[in-house]
């Protein structure tokens, strides 16, 4: 089985949906362990053994490339290692690999840390600042529109075929509604996102671990993500 230590967020959730896509089978091919990030888990000397930046997901893959385990963190370089094991969801030929590449760096590099900036000033903060907010939901707003763009006259992210670029775009995107987002101003998006919805592996990779979440609208819950005394400071 192949370890992964993960929690139900928009990354954990990327390297769920992979897997299912490929081919794996939860439970049976691989297994989730969940990493509590609102109780700290990742800061444990396990888990940062294998993901020295403590950021979940990790994996372990007893059968790596040279036949030996191998553990990789970030869930852009996850998301690669199984494409290049499977053989699926990242295109053969240069140009095609370098067409989904560059989608899959623009949600690692904006789009994922820009959207948890905005949800986490518009959601989880304790203390409402104005300017945050609506600097981060013009951003999305952008962001959503650049998507949009890209899908007028494509089916997927990088053209005709589904690839990890879409598998790692559509777990940050689930959430648009908290995101300031009205889906309908983007209609080449929300057919995309409609249509990745209702991909069997897709519904599969987003409930697990799902089950695990605590909501975070209440102090407790708060204290637990920020940490007693940063909480009672931002109070």
């Amino acid at each position: 089985m192949i370890d992964v230590y993960s929690w139900p967020t928009p990354n954990g959730h990327k390297v769920h949906i992979m897997l299912e896509e490929c081919g794996y089978k939860l439970g049976k091919d691989w297994i989730a362990h969940p990493v509590d990030i609102g109780a700290g888990d990742q800061f444990k000397p396990d888990f940062l053994a294998i993901s020295p930046n403590n950021k979940i997901p990790a994996i372990q893959d007893p059968q790596g490339p040279d036949g030996k385990p191998i553990h990789l963190f970030e869930s852009g370089a996850i998301l690669l290692y199984l494409a290049a094991k499977t053989g699926k969801f990242l295109p053969k030929s240069t140009r095609g690999k370098y067409e989904v590449l560059q989608w899959l760096m623009f949600q690692m590099g904006g789009l994922g840390p820009l959207l948890g900036q905005n949800h986490h000033f518009r959601i989880y903060a304790p203390e409402k600042i104005d300017y945050a907010i609506t600097r981060y939901t013009n951003e999305a707003k952008r962001l959503y529109g650049v998507i949009d763009h890209q899908l007028k006259d494509n089916p997927y992210i990088a053209g005709k075929s589904y690839s990890i670029a879409d598998i790692a775009i559509f777990p940050w995107t689930r959430n648009w509604k908290n995101q300031g987002i009205d889906i309908n101003e983007y209609p080449n998006f929300k057919r995309w996102f409609e249509m990745v919805s209702e991909r069997p592996a897709v519904k599969r990779g987003v409930e697990v671990l799902t089950a695990l979440r605590k909501p975070l609208h209440d102090d407790k819950a708060r204290e637990q993500l920020f940490g007693s005394s940063q909480y009672q400071k931002r109070k």
